[in-house]
C-alpha cells in the first residue's frame, strides 16, 4: 500500500515538473512577440491618417515607407505565431538534444497543417477564399488550413521534444542504419503529426466546445477579475504563462470578427486592430474588450500597485535597514516599471504573507474590471511604462485619463493596506528581519562567478544538481535530494526569493540577470566536473 502510495507521488511529482517546465517554454516565443510588437505598435500609430494630420512630416514619402516597410516585417513574425510556439516549445521541452528537437519541430508544424488540408479537401470541407475564416480556416505560409493558431506550433513542439528524448539514440538494423539516431527523430515527428493531423479535426469541435464555454465566464463583466488575480495567483507557480495562453490565443479569450474575417483568441484579434486596422476602423470600438485581458492589467502592477507596496515596505523598515532596502525595493520597482518583471518584488512578501499576496492579486482583479467598466484601452503584451506610452498616448480613445484616475486610486489602497498589514502582523518584509538586511551586492556587481559558488555549494554540490534552467527572473533546478539545501547560505548570494514548488524541484529568484547567473553555475558545474 505505501509503496503504491509512494509511486502515485512519484508520477504526479513528475508532472508537476513537466507542467512548470511546459510553462517556462511559452516565454521564448512571448519574449521575441513583446519587443516586435512595440515596433509594431509604433510604426502602426505614426502611419494612421490622424497622426499624419497632426505631424505633417510623417507623410514625407520616405519617412512613411520606413515605417510602413517596418511595419510589415513586423507584422510577419505574427503571421507565424505558432510556427514560434513549435520552436520555442521544443527547444525548452527537450532535454537531450534541442537542436535536432527544433528542427524536428518545424517539420512536423509543416506536416501537421499540411494533414489537416488534405483532410479539409477529402471531406469536402475546403472552404472558398472568400469564406476561410467564416468556416474556421486560415492560410498558413501558402497552405489552407484549419485555424488552430498558436495550439498546432505548441502540439508540434511537444511531439517533437517527446521524439527528440525518446528517439535520439535509436539503433536500427543495418539496412537501415542511415536512418538511425538522430535522423529518426525527424521521420517519427512527421509521422505523428500525420496522424494527429488527421484525426484533430474530428474532436477540434469538442475543445472549441469547452473553450467556449470558458469563455462565457471570461468575457462577462468579471472576466477581467479572473484573468488579472489569476496570472497574479499563478505566478509563485511558474504556470501564469499558461493561464495567459488560455484566452490569448484559444476560444476562451473569445471570437472576433474584425473587417469581415473571425479571430480567434484576443492576442490575433488585438494584433489586427492595433498594427492593420487603426483607429480609423469601424473595429476600433472593440479596442477596449480586447485590452481588457492584456497589458493595461500589468500596468495597474508596474506603474501603480507596486511603487505602493516599495513605499510601504520602505516605511515600516527598521531605521538602520532603511539604507539597504531603499536601494532594493528601488530596483524592485524599477525592473518591473522597465521591463515588466514583477516577480522580484512579489517574492519577497508572497512567502512571508501569503494571505497578504491573495488580498494583492484581488486587488489587482478588481482593478482589472475598473478598468474594464471604465473602457480603456491601453496596451499590447507587456505592462512597462513604454507600453503605456506608445499604446496609450499614441493613439486614439484609449481612455488614458480614466486608466492614470483609477491606477491613482488603487496605488493609495494598496499602499495602506500593505502598511496597515506589515504593522499589524508584525510581517518580515524586507528591511524588518531580525537580523539587518543583506545587500544584493554580489548581484549588483555582477559577480556571477561568486553567485554560482553560493548557489552550488547551498544545493548540496554538484552531485545533488540533476539539471538547472531559467526561466525569465528564476533559476530552475532539479535536485536529488531538497533536505541538503542550506537557505541561509543560498541567501547570501543576492536572490531575491526560494520557493520549492516540487519535492525534488527549486526555484531561486535572481531577477531579469537570471540567464548570467545560470551560465554562471553551469560554467562553475563544468568546472568542477573537470577537477573531479
Amino acid at each position: 500500500m505505501f509503496k503504491g502510495k509512494k509511486k502515485r507521488s512519484g508520477r504526479f511529482d513528475s508532472f508537476n515538473q513537466n507542467i512548470q517546465r511546459f510553462g517556462r517554454t511559452l516565454l521564448l516565443p512571448i519574449a521575441v512577440m513583446a519587443p516586435v510588437g512595440m515596433i509594431a505598435g509604433i510604426t502602426g500609430a505614426l502611419v494612421q491618417a490622424y497622426m499624419i494630420e497632426k505631424f505633417p512630416f510623417l507623410g514625407n514619402e520616405v519617412v512613411n515607407t520606413i515605417f510602413t516597410s517596418l511595419r510589415s516585417i513586423a507584422l510577419t513574425v505574427f503571421d507565424n505565431i505558432p510556427l514560434l510556439f513549435a520552436m520555442g516549445v521544443s527547444y525548452g521541452m527537450s532535454k537531450k538534444d534541442k537542436g535536432i528537437s527544433v528542427f524536428a519541430s518545424v517539420l512536423g508544424y509543416l506536416v501537421l497543417i499540411s494533414s489537416m488540408n488534405i483532410w479539409l479537401k477529402v471531406t469536402g470541407n475546403l472552404a472558398p477564399a472568400d469564406a476561410l475564416s467564416q468556416n474556421g480556416q486560415v492560410m498558413v505560409l501558402g497552405i489552407q488550413t484549419m485555424n488552430i493558431s498558436a495550439l498546432g506550433g505548441i502540439i508540434a513542439g511537444l511531439v517533437a521534444s517527446w521524439a527528440t528524448d525518446k528517439f535520439y539514440n535509436l539503433e536500427l538494423p543495418i539496412s537501415l542504419a542511415f536512418f538511425s539516431g538522430k535522423k529518426s527523430v525527424s521521420i517519427i515527428t512527421m509521422g505523428i503529426m500525420i496522424l494527429i493531423g488527421i484525426t484533430l479535426p474530428f474532436v477540434w469541435s469538442v475543445f472549441v466546445s469547452a473553450f467556449t464555454n470558458l469563455s462565457v465566464i471570461l468575457l462577462s463583466w468579471a472576466g477581467p477579475f479572473f484573468t488579472a488575480a489569476g496570472e497574479r495567483l499563478f505566478i509563485p507557480f511558474g504556470l501564469h504563462h499558461i493561464w495567459n495562453a488560455l484566452f490569448r490565443y484559444t476560444e476562451a479569450g473569445g471570437t472576433y470578427v474584425m473587417n469581415g474575417e473571425t479571430f480567434v483568441g484576443v492576442v490575433p484579434a488585438l494584433n489586427e486592430l492595433l498594427f492593420n486596422l487603426g483607429p480609423g476602423s469601424p473595429e476600433w470600438s472593440q479596442l477596449s474588450s480586447l485590452t481588457r485581458f492584456m497589458a493595461q492589467q500589468q500596468m495597474l502592477c508596474t506603474i501603480f500597485a507596486f511603487p505602493a507596496i516599495a513605499l510601504a515596505m520602505y516605511k515600516t523598515a527598521y531605521k538602520e535597514n532603511k539604507p539597504i532596502t531603499k536601494s532594493l525595493l528601488l530596483t524592485c520597482v524599477l525592473t518591473a516599471f522597465l521591463g515588466n518583471v514583477t516577480e522580484p518584488l512579489e517574492f519577497t512578501f508572497v512567502f512571508v504573507a501569503p494571505l497578504l499576496y491573495i488580498v494583492y492579486a484581488i486587488i489587482i482583479g478588481i482593478g482589472a474590471v475598473a478598468l474594464s467598466l471604465a473602457q480603456v484601452g491601453i496596451g499590447y503584451i507587456r505592462g512597462t511604462i513604454f507600453d503605456f506610452a506608445i499604446f496609450g498616448l499614441l493613439y486614439e480613445g484609449t481612455n488614458w485619463v480614466s486608466f492614470l484616475l483609477i491606477g491613482s486610486v488603487l496605488a493609495v489602497v494598496t499602499y495602506f493596506i500593505f502598511k496597515w498589514a506589515i504593522l499589524r502582523f508584525n510581517l518580515r518584509t524586507p528591511g524588518r528581519e531580525e537580523e539587518p538586511s543583506m545587500d544584493n551586492v554580489l548581484v549588483r556587481e555582477k559577480r556571477y562567478d561568486e553567485i554560482a559558488a553560493i548557489v552550488v555549494e547551498a544545493l548540496g554540490g554538484k552531485s545533488n544538481i540533476k539539471n538547472v534552467d531559467n526561466c525569465i527572473t528564476r533559476l530552475r533546478i532539479d535536485l536529488e535530494e531538497v533536505n541538503v539545501i542550506d537557505s541561509d547560505l543560498l541567501k547570501k548570494s543576492g536572490c531575491s526569493g526560494i520557493f520549492i514548488p516540487a519535492p525534488k524541484h527549486i526555484h531561486i529568484v535572481f531577477g531579469p540577470m537570471v540567464e548570467f547567473v545560470r551560465n554562471a553555475v553551469d560554467d562553475h558545474l563544468e568546472k568542477i566536473g573537470k577537477l573531479s
